[in-house]
């Protein structure tokens, strides 16, 4: 009875427009309460669920995001990419994913990768004959992938959540699914912008000369060297390479493109502060509804439920598969992280999955749900910065979501595509 007044209320709430954060710390208090518990226990949860070593990587990661964005990174790495696809049909469309998976390497953040790619490649992708609908998809789309190509913010938290998880195994483990997609992502793409003869109408613009731009490009590729190169040869920490990044970040803004103030600074910090602080604070007061789901006994029932359905092990990950792409609709990664956890570890404890493996599926799975219409937060960034309206993209999105869904059953068929690399470095 406590176990449906959690979630009743939590849902209530939610759909009252009180913020994720507080409706979760209230549903849990609530039930705490009623279960006459001491509500002392609050404070000391609240304490706990951000007092973790890994969680200091997240505010410096969303403010690599913000420094690359203003260093011009993108704009360099668009014409680098244009020099090296050229401009014919779908060239360019091409351009815009392989740009945001790079820029994900970075920042990790899909809706700064959202703004940042969409910004510089909206206006000439029109000039190039794309419909605005059509290119406010391919941004989000491609935006979707950055929680996958690390660093990445989601697995940050999966591992800080999972037992026996560790950041860099996540990281390593999400290289190859998160190139997959965006290889996926492609492929509709370029048949859409055949058939439709998108692309390819601004040839008489001169093409970016490949060496020139790739010198421009250079700092920007760096990036994720840096940082994942440090960490391989033991140089830093995951946490240690988020304070890396912002620094030569800095250093590339102030010293190569000479394109950043003080005042930009400033700016930033303020605009990563806030953003970590939102974060951090949901992060706060979903431990009390974790703490109370699984102190009152409440996690135990819903998965012998889940697994006396008689499903299988495959019949299992289809709904899991179904449910968190329709929770990713509505949901944050990090949200759905916070509350579904505590029921979904002990389901892929009974199957004795790969808890690095299943840690990629389920971050593959919210990629999926937030391009998903109707509350897609990276493609509502994209539609933004087009001026088009999310209805108006449907057409697309819906080919590109089954293209990343392809990826995602190739991940479940063959798991060594996530946990190759992981098992190679020794994680």
């Amino acid at each position: 009875m406590i176990g449906t007044i959690l979630f009743v209320a939590f849902l209530a709430m939610l759909l009252g427009g009180v913020p994720i954060g507080v409706a979760l710390g209230l549903a849990g208090a609530l039930c705490i309460q009623l279960a006459d518990q001491s509500l002392m226990a609050m404070p000391t949860n609240v304490y706990a669920g951000i007092a973790k070593y890994p969680l200091i990587a997240l505010p410096m990661f969303v403010l690599v995001g913000s420094v690359f964005d203003r260093t011009g990174v993108a704009l360099r790495l668009v014409r680098f990419a244009t020099a090296l696809v050229g401009a014919g049909r779908g060239a360019l469309a091409t351009v815009s994913v392989l740009v945001a998976m790079v820029m994900g390497g970075i920042s990790g953040s899909g809706p700064a990768t959202s703004a940042a790619v969409g910004q510089v490649v909206t206006k000439s992708m029109v000039k190039d004959g794309y419909p605005r609908s059509f290119i406010a998809s391919i941004v989000g789309a491609a935006a979707a992938t950055d929680i996958l190509i690390p660093p990445s913010i989601a697995f940050i938290i999966y591992a800080v959540l999972t037992p026996g998880v560790s950041v860099p195994a996540m990281f390593a483990a999400g290289m190859f699914p998160g190139i997959l997609t965006g290889l996926a992502i492609i492929v509709p793409i370029l048949i859409i912008s055949m058939l439709k003869d998108f692309g390819g109408h601004a040839r008489g613009a001169d093409r970016p000369r490949v060496w020139e731009s790739f010198k421009e490009a250079f700092w920007g590729l760096m990036a994720p060297v840096i940082i994942f190169g440090g960490m391989r040869i033991g140089a830093f920490t995951p946490t240690e390479a988020a304070v890396i990044a912002v620094f030569y970040g800095l250093f590339i803004g102030f010293f190569i493109h000479r394109t950043l103030t003080l005042r930009d600074v400033y700016e930033m910090l303020v605009e990563a502060g806030e953003i970590s602080a939102v974060i951090l604070t949901v992060i706060a007061l979903a431990s009390v509804f974790a703490w109370s789901t699984s102190t009152l006994g409440i996690v135990q029932p819903i998965t012998d439920g889940i697994v006396r359905l008689g499903l299988g092990e495959y019949g299992t990950l289809t709904l899991l598969i179904l449910a968190l792409i329709v929770v990713g609709m509505f949901l944050d990664g990090v949200s759905i992280y916070l509350i579904l956890l505590p029921v979904l570890l002990p389901i892929a404890a009974t199957f004795k999955w790969d808890l690095v493996w299943f840690g990629v599926l389920l971050t593959m799975m919210v990629a999926i749900g937030q391009f998903t219409p109707p509350m897609a937060v990276n493609l509502m960034v994209s539609c933004r910065i087009a001026d088009v309206s999310m209805e108006a993209t449907i057409p697309w999105v819906s080919w590109m979501v089954l293209a990343m869904l392809a990826a995602l059953v190739m991940v479940v068929a063959v798991p060594d595509i996530a946990l190759w690399l992981p098992r190679s470095l020794g994680y």
